[in-house]
């Protein structure tokens, strides 16, 4: 393969500089040992020389002295090139190459991710922010995925995480991941390390996209470094998805006698367990990681620097109040008054200091977080893309929190512990009656 198209097998697929943190970490896991899916990828290389293809790169690189206007039309504009313009030769015949070579070796459809230059390092991650395809069985499918990966970079959700840490698209660059895609029997994530030294996993059925978009709540799976299970916390997962036609996800409904029933057993859990402590090891700092499991066993999919907050000391006042208890799902401890939603259109009523209480936390509120004191959310679980944004930025979460847009009251003052995963509540009048006062952050 040349510059532009690397295998993950490849030395050059360990230079994050090239293939972008997701890959490389991914390389250097397979060189350690560790079950992946493989692949390759479309390097950073690959995304300039496209810019420059399509006469694009001067626009990139006048966004970083372009003011609110002009960037909003450097963003389209690139975008629409990158979607609409044919891919270079010297680009989409390698890759072809390798999409037919893989397709024909693994007999599976593939998965199309972005590995951006800028994603998946400590205090930027990036979570559920880019793009990525799934069940790609035609070249077409590939090559459009592939645009689209490019063209994420650009995106407004993108720009705006951008602007909050300092980052400019104009001065980096997007590769690609190409895999076989899992055919996921259960899929999660882990957690090497909490606030109380622990180990975390959580679980669902089928793939793991239900989890990183906060759509169920997984099973929760507690060890210690000894790789002893101390804890399973059975999820409720009413749902799986799974991969239709065309890289489209297609929910199934879950059996009652499933819905409610541990995906992993012991053995699986302490093998998953090595993992985090092997890639932990690797990477010499906490690590946040997501797997697959198919009918041949488990595969890391992804493994990214994991943020631990320390073990908050909350207010003794909230102690005797009306609490619910869910997923820790951040970092920190934070009060704030209640602002309870039912969809995203009314997001405008969060002030900043307030506590979000919703149904579903998607990596779609990413944007909200710089503003809120705490989240609560029906749904998700800790190792979900908002709850990895969400310890990246020290706010305290709380995940899988039954009813809590039913329970939690508008308006009143939430305490919200996103280490021991716990939400209290008060209304004005008990804190008018308190002769103490209530932290609010």
């Amino acid at each position: 393969m040349n510059g532009l198209v690397i295998s993950v097998a490849d030395r050059a697929a360990l230079d994050a500089d090239l293939v972008g943190p997701k890959a490389a970490n991914l390389a250097a896991l397979a060189r350690a040992g560790m079950p992946t899916p493989g692949g390759f990828c479309i390097s950073a290389d690959a995304y300039r020389l496209q810019l420059r293809e399509m006469d694009l790169e001067r626009a990139a690189l006048r966004y970083g002295e372009a003011d609110t206007g002009e960037r909003r039309r450097i963003s389209v504009d690139i975008r629409l090139g990158l979607y609409q313009g044919a891919i270079a030769p010297a680009i989409l015949e390698p890759a072809l190459a390798s999409w037919r070579a893989q397709r024909a070796e693994s007999g599976q459809p593939g998965a199309v991710r972005s590995s951006a230059l800028i994603e998946d390092r400590a205090g930027a991650k990036f979570a559920g922010q880019f793009e990525s395809f799934l069940g790609l069985t035609s070249e077409t499918d590939f090559t459009t995925a592939l645009s689209a990966c490019w063209a994420a970079l650009w995106t407004t959700n993108v720009r705006r995480y951008m602007d909050g840490n300092h980052l400019n698209p104009g001065d980096t660059a997007m590769s690609v991941l190409v895999q076989p895609l899992v055919p996921a029997l259960a899929s999660g994530g882990g957690l090497s390390k909490t606030a109380e030294g622990e180990m975390l996993i959580s679980a669902t059925w089928g793939l793991g996209t239900a989890i990183a978009q906060g759509e169920v709540v997984p099973d929760r799976v507690i060890l210690g470094r000894d790789l002893a299970v101390r804890e399973v916390e059975a999820g409720r997962k009413d749902h799986s998805d799974q991969c239709h036609h065309h890289g489209s996800l297609k929910p199934r409904k879950v059996a009652e006698a499933l819905a409610g029933k541990p995906c992993l057993d012991g053995a699986q859990s302490r093998e998953l367990g090595r993992y985090l402590l092997a890639a932990e090891a690797m990477m010499g700092h906490p690590v946040e990681i997501e797997w697959a499991m198919d009918a041949h066993g488990i595969k890391l999919l992804q493994v990214r620097p994991l943020d631990v907050g320390e073990m908050p000391v909350p207010d003794e006042i909230w102690q005797d109040k009306p609490g619910l208890r869910g997923h820790p799902a951040g970092v920190g401890w934070g009060a704030g008054r209640a602002v309870v939603i039912e969809c995203e259109c009314q997001l405008g009523q969060v002030a900043p200091g307030d506590v979000l209480v919703t149904r579903i936390a998607g990596p779609a509120l990413s944007h909200i977080l710089p503003r809120v004191s705490g989240v609560v959310a029906e749904l998700g679980g800790s190792t979900s893309h908002l709850a990895s944004l969400a310890r990246e930025r020290g706010i305290p979460m709380v995940l899988g929190a039954l009813n809590a847009t039913g329970r939690i009251p508008d308006g009143s003052l939430v305490a919200v512990d996103g280490i021991a995963g716990v939400v209290r509540w008060m209304d004005h009048d008990a804190v008018g009656r308190d002769r103490r006062s209530p932290k609010i952050s």
